[in-house]
């Protein structure tokens, strides 16, 4: 496995050889890096650091802690924490910065060093860039011991956080209490288990059912929410006769829905369903990135607000919401970002909002979901040879659908009516990635076969589908 150093962080599994998994040293060097660059950044010399429950998340974390120290910073330890709590967090700490320790949706073999800016959002492209050139570098320059940092752990943030998403204008603790709601989570044995239900007690929700809410670390499925590995919770809230399922990933950024009936409301309706209503009660634009459903559009617009599409990536996304004066945003993954809380993903403000909007409607899940215009997107790759020039090859098919509506922020998204295809290449490996929606899952096949007959035509490159 190679370690992937990206805007996204530092990831990798655990154990092998430096530079190719996620060992110690690994840890040290980039950590170290980022210390030197905050220190460029900002004059306040402190950094708020957290984890998920997965098990590595202790050994990362105490290295990380003492490699920041040795680099002469405070460290404020928030624990088991979410990744959106430590980037409220880092602004309420006034701090250069946050680490956030986990692999997000990864297996528990993976973990990973998610880099905040002083404004607890994911640092940018060109920041990483720099962080990555002082790790190659070694311009790292520890500190005597009169200097060395300092130490303390805090868990008030967990309350903290809570309490301003009850601040929210747009909570409403008094209908969730009236809508007396029965609600079943899946936190997939990592801090959502501890930060959810404290939410929803909050909120005053009384009848909580617990699945998988021991933050042990240990998954009892793979933690990405997608409808594949959700059979249990979609059982058992049938069973239950629960109102709603709730699921998050390990680090709580991520957040779906599972209706009454046991069926899937879908991750791509998470920030559609949250945009309604707050597009129902604020005007505004939204932002989603390009692979993300065309039903958002169809909301914002409903509502008199314009939808913008943003490359692929939280800090791409935020960015383009900051451009747009966005009032809701996120990704199609299940993050949602509400900027009158913070930049950020954060699957606790999410099932607030979520939460509100149901008790209003007064509908059931499933009956809210069938409100909404119904897409479908079909996920295809195609890999190339490596000579292969994935950029010629997007540019090509771009030339003969000029007459479309296209955008080349991200690759190449064309628009067909109310049906897109958006094709765009990895960063690390000769993948194009094909992800094209249209009204019903054969239409969307179709779609997505047309354009790699296409791609076909052009690279005349022998092709894995």
């Amino acid at each position: 496995m190679t370690l992937i150093k990206s805007i996204s962080g530092i990831r990798g599994t655990i154990g092998g050889k430096p530079g190719d998994n996620l060992t110690p040293i690994d840890v040290v060097k980039f950590t170290s890096a980022y210390a030197v660059w905050t220190k460029t950044k900002s004059e306040n010399n402190k950094v708020v650091i957290g984890r998920d429950a997965r098990l590595s998340g202790d050994m990362i974390s105490k290295i990380v802690s003492a490699t920041l120290i040795a680099m002469g910073v405070e460290v404020i330890d928030l624990g088991l924490s979410t990744t959106p709590t430590v980037e409220v967090a880092v602004v309420g700490e006034n701090a250069s910065g946050g680490i956030i320790i986990t692999a997000s949706h990864n297996p528990g073999q993976w973990n990973a060093l998610k880099l905040l800016n002083h404004k607890g959002e994911f640092i940018s492209d060109e920041d990483g860039k720099k962080i990555l050139a002082i790790a190659d570098e070694e311009q790292n320059d520890y500190s005597t011991i009169e200097k060395i940092g300092s130490y303390k752990t805090d868990d008030s943030w967990m309350d903290k956080h809570i309490d301003l998403i009850l601040k929210l204008p747009l909570v409403n603790k008094e209908k969730i209490v009236n809508a007396n709601f029965k609600i079943v989570v899946d936190a997939v044995n990592s801090s959502g288990g501890i930060f959810v239900p404290e939410l929803l007690k909050a909120l005053g929700v009384k009848n909580i059912v617990e699945q998988y809410c021991e933050p042990t670390g240990i998954f009892p499925h793979n933690p990405e929410p997608l409808p594949e590995n959700l059979k249990v919770i979609s059982d058992e809230v049938k069973k239950q006769k629960a109102d709603l399922g709730i699921v998050v990933d390990p680090d709580v950024d991520r957040l779906a829905f599972v209706c009454e009936d046991g069926s899937m409301f879908g991750e791509e309706y998470t920030l559609v369903a949250v945009a309604d209503y707050i597009l129902k009660n604020k005007r505004g634009n939204t932002v989603s990135n390009l692979s993300s459903t065309r039903a958002l559009r169809d909301v914002t617009e409903k509502a008199g607000g314009v939808y913008s599409g943003a490359a692929v990536g939280e800090v791409n996304v935020v960015t383009k919401m900051k451009q747009v004066n966005a009032v809701i945003g996120g990704e199609g993954n299940g993050g949602i970002i509400f900027p009158e809380l913070h930049y950020g993903r954060d699957a606790l403000v999410g099932i607030a909002l979520f939460l509100t909007h149901l008790a209003e409607t007064k509908m059931k899940a499933s009956e809210l979901r069938a409100s909404y215009p119904s897409y479908f997107i079909a996920k295809n790759k195609i890999e190339l040879k490596k000579e292969i020039d994935v950029d010629a090859i997007l540019k090509s098919v771009h030339e003969k659908y000029i007459s479309q509506p296209c955008n080349t922020e991200d690759g190449l998204k064309i628009e067909f009516g109310n049906e897109w295809v958006h094709m765009r290449k990895s960063n690390t490996e000769p993948i194009i990635r094909i992800y094209a929606e249209s009204r019903n899952e054969q239409s969307a096949n179709e779609l997505a076969k047309k354009m790699i007959a296409e791609i076909e035509a052009v690279s005349a490159a022998t092709m894995t589908i």
